[in-house]
């Protein structure tokens, strides 16, 4: 029996928010891959820029709302139009590069912020190195969850897609 392709990429999206409420390593969040997995496996671009938005709103009200919310849902818009983008030509190469330039782009920008905004650190060469280096910690933790859940949605849907569970066609 072959699923929908939005209905199996809803529920590993379900799987995925669920998992962001379960204790985790500080960083170790599936909100970016969610952001390209939507983009890429969504046929409804708006849904596919409203979700990642949409967990992160639900989750910040839990947890708490903080000032770099502007920031962060800014990025998370960008990584779902990446989704979009790599959506034709879609393999572990561009998986990859995505998954890492998210990384590594949300690392920078956001410590920026902090450095810009929190009122941490000395606005000047010295304050934004010290800002950098105690994010590093943060940064690894990041790396190893943007790694895990691309790599658990996106090889999720391709065993599912493989094994004749969703409709072998282009990307939904």
């Amino acid at each position: 029996m072959s699923l929908s392709k939005n209905l199996v990429a809803f529920a590993l999206l379900v799987f995925a928010v669920l998992s962001r409420f379960l204790p985790h390593l500080p960083n170790f969040t599936p909100v970016l891959a969610i952001s390209i997995f939507a983009g890429v496996y969504l046929s409804n671009r708006w849904l596919a820029i409203a979700l990642p938005l949409g967990i992160m709103l639900i989750s910040d009200l839990v947890i708490g709302l903080h000032d770099m919310i502007p920031v962060i849902y800014g990025l998370f818009v960008v990584y779902a139009i990446i989704g979009m983008k790599i959506k034709d030509r879609l393999g572990l190469g561009s998986l990859a590069i995505a998954g890492l330039a998210g990384s590594v782009s949300f690392f920078v920008i956001t410590n920026f912020f902090v450095w810009l905004t929190s009122g941490m650190y000395t606005l000047n060469a010295q304050g934004l190195v010290e800002c950098y280096i105690a994010a590093i910690p943060f940064f690894k933790y990041s790396l190893l969850g943007d790694f895990t859940y691309v790599s658990v949605l996106f090889g999720s849907y391709y065993l599912l897609e493989k094994n004749g569970f969703v409709a072998s066609t282009q990307a939904a």
